[in-house]
């Protein structure tokens, strides 16, 4: 075998991000600055960031989570509290400002600039990660499933009632359903100010970046010491213990870690949709990024990728724009978004029926899935 050869055996999911993301960097310059097309793509970038995060616990650790839209809902509300006027009375209306935007910085709020937000994020949104994750390191298969999705309800009931809980000096939590708006405009050093309404290629190279940062967190996570013990955790968690490996903290940095992508996701969300609305976060969300992990493969960073991709399109374009009407072509008189979730169930029932394993299954699972054991194998990968 030669160097080369050996060279990319070594390191194929590195070459492989590279060519892709290099091919996708240039995709918007072929479309118009306001395509839907490239408004699509930025949704996915970041429902693909959400992925990869619910992906670290479900696919890795093994830990059902069917209220990871409480991290995307506190994400974005972060962005809504320090990216805006909600909070407009403090600092006796002068607002508190810090590295903003020449705009932002003659508003009245808490105006950070979107790198400052990004961090605040994941601090608070791993932390709820962790604390969601307490009461569940005890429990197994449907109860952690129902513990999390309790957490979920919790968080959506405070984004719709939070304009009824009052904070200090008469500040509301939320503005419930009428929404936290308008947020700023994610403002880089050096660069101009991103505005959808003009050109929305900046946003679209944005996520870009997320994407390939999360794309690599995730590899580096996989092949680390803790993604061992994750792993070993999904396969046999007494088996694990037993070896020395610290379930409590183990578990904890999972939750932790998956729910701070999230909360970089839903901040993102957050600049570009320029509102975060109580409305965005109900249980249902929760079951469409897990759904994301199910069509690609549980486990398998390149096979959430695609299933993002896939399900954001179906939901963003294809439903909405292409098959819309279909029903009507038939004598029925209603639309095909009302069925969004009905057809993403029937998508799921599909892969589970007929490759449950994933479009682009992770190895091991693909092998335990076709009944391999783990001495075959070895057999199978022997010459």
């Amino acid at each position: 075998m030669t160097a080369v050869a050996r060279f990319v055996k070594g390191h194929g999911n590195l070459i492989g991000a590279v060519v892709v993301l290099s091919v996708a960097a240039v995709v918007p310059l072929f479309m118009d600055p306001l395509s839907n097309v490239t408004d699509n793509f930025i949704t996915a970038g970041a429902f693909v960031v959400m992925a990869l995060g619910l992906n670290i616990v479900v696919g890795f650790a093994g830990l059902l989570d069917l209220g990871y839209v409480a991290f995307y809902a506190l994400g974005a509300y972060t962005v809504g509290w320090f990216a805006s006027d909600h909070f407009s009375s403090v600092n006796g209306e002068k607002g508190i400002h810090i590295a903003a935007g020449d705009f932002a910085s003659k508003l009245p709020g808490i105006h950070l600039n979107f790198l400052l937000i990004l961090v605040v994020a994941v601090v608070i949104v791993g932390i709820a990660g962790m604390l969601i994750g307490l009461p569940t390191l005890r429990l197994r298969g449907d109860y952690i499933a129902i513990v999390t999705l309790a957490f979920g309800e919790i968080i959506y009931r405070f984004a719709v009632n939070g304009d009824e809980i009052t904070l200090a000096e008469g500040y509301k939590l939320t503005n419930g359903r009428q929404a936290i708006a308008p947020i700023d405009s994610i403002d880089l050093p050096g660069m101009a100010t991103f505005d959808s309404a003009i050109n929305l290629r900046p946003y679209y190279w944005f996520v870009l970046v997320m994407v390939a940062f999360v794309l690599l967190v995730n590899f580096r996570l996989r092949d680390s010491r803790i993604g061992r013990a994750w792993i070993a955790i999904r396969e046999d968690e007494v088996a694990a213990a037993s070896m020395g490996v610290p379930l409590v903290r183990t578990k904890l940095l999972a939750y932790a870690t998956g729910a701070a992508f999230a909360g970089i996701s839903g901040a993102f969300l957050g600049s570009y949709q320029s509102s975060v609305n109580a409305d965005q976060f109900k249980f249902g969300f929760s079951i469409f990024v897990l759904a994301m992990i199910i069509l690609g493969g549980l486990g398998s960073i390149w096979g959430v990728v695609l299933g993002a991709v896939l399900l954001s399109f179906i939901n963003t374009y294809f439903i909405p724009d292409v098959f819309n009407g279909v029903p009507h072509k038939l004598g029925l008189d209603f639309d095909l978004t009302i069925l969004n979730f009905g057809i993403f169930g029937f998508l799921i029932l599909l892969v589970m029926v007929l490759r449950p394993q994933g479009l682009l299954p992770e190895r091991r699972r693909a092998l335990e899935l076709e009944g391999i054991g783990a001495g075959d194998a070895i057999e199978v990968r022997a010459p």
